[in-house]
């Protein structure tokens, strides 16, 4: 899948599961809850072991159509290559390292760095970043989102940290353009309860497909 056409299913479904998992089973079995749930985004994170492995397995399992595949907590340039040697097509990391988002500007894949301050956000736009990751929600609010948009209003930002069912709403219309959801969606598989990863996430695309619908009038 092009780069562009990455970039326009994030701002279209607005949601990326973000996956911690204990092992690669249970992330191969989040992973076919929150597809059940109308997922198409997921991010497998760096803390799986066996990442890359995980990445290569789902993305010859499932076509691009149906799962878009991430890699997460990439925190440097040779795990980013890894990661999208495997079949990752976006690399999201929690700070902004550029050796990292060059190497993504070098096969051409969506680079999403984590940013707290204007002037990271800033940095990463000069970098050649198309959406940056406004990290960590909780500890920054949806009010920052509007007032980073208010002097840069061109940002497409994605918010990770701390949100949920009950608040991803918030964020769209504070002006994000997505939101990114771990353990509020994933913490189900501990009791075996995929069922309810499945709800939670149609939950989480109602809510966000709600909000856009009214910002658009």
């Amino acid at each position: 899948m092009r780069k562009e056409q990455v970039i326009e299913n994030v701002m279209k479904s607005g949601l990326i599961v973000v996956v911690r998992a204990q092992s690669a089973e249970e992330a191969y079995r989040i992973t076919d809850a929150c597809l059940e749930g109308g997922v198409k985004l997921i991010e497998i994170t760096f803390t799986v072991k066996g990442a890359h492995h995980v990445i290569e397995e789902l993305s010859k399992k499932y076509d691009e159509k149906d799962l878009i595949l991430g890699a997460g907590t990439v925190m440097d340039e040779q795990t980013a290559r890894t990661a999208i040697l495997s079949g990752a097509q976006y690399i999201i990391a929690p700070h902004l390292d550029i050796p990292t988002v060059t190497m993504c500007h070098r096969y051409r894949v969506v680079a999403m760095p984590g940013c707290m301050t204007p002037r990271e956000i800033a940095m990463a736009t000069e970098a050649g970043v198309d959406i940056v990751k406004v990290f960590p929600g909780e500890v920054l609010g949806s009010q920052f989102i509007k007032a980073v948009k208010g002097p840069m209003p061109y940002l497409n930002l994605v918010v990770n940290g701390g949100v949920d069912e009950n608040n991803a709403k918030d964020w769209i219309k504070a002006g994000a353009c997505g939101v990114g959801v771990g353990g509020n969606i994933t913490k189900f598989a501990k009791t075996g309860e995929y069922k309810k990863i499945t709800a939670t996430a149609k939950q989480i695309l109602d809510s966000i497909r709600k909000a856009k619908e009214e910002l658009n009038g």
